[in-house]
């Protein structure tokens, strides 16, 4: 998700919370159990509005509704509220 957040970044999540336009979710990689991703849900699926289309603010990499397909909202966990500030995430 960079630049808007960097690999070693911290974030509050509101578990739960339902996604909308332009916020960061937080969902489980469809093919790989475990990893979960952050990224930036645009629109609902067109075909399919029980879906939403994200995608990365990284253009230079990375796996998004491009390569995964839309993400449906039963997967999506909940939505980034802030990232943290380093101060209190490092010791």
């Amino acid at each position: 998700m960079e630049p808007t957040l960097r690999a070693d970044d911290v974030v509050l999540v509101w578990w739960g919370a339902c996604a909308r336009p332009d916020a960061l979710v937080v969902f489980e990689h469809p093919e790989r159990q475990g990893l979960l991703l952050v990224k930036r849900a645009v629109h609902r699926d067109p075909e399919d509005t029980a879906r939403w289309w994200v995608e990365r603010d990284n253009v230079a990499g990375g796996s998004d509704s491009w390569t995964l397909g839309s993400i449906a909202d039963s997967d999506i966990l909940g939505r980034v509220v802030t990232r943290l500030p380093r101060a209190l995430t490092r010791g």
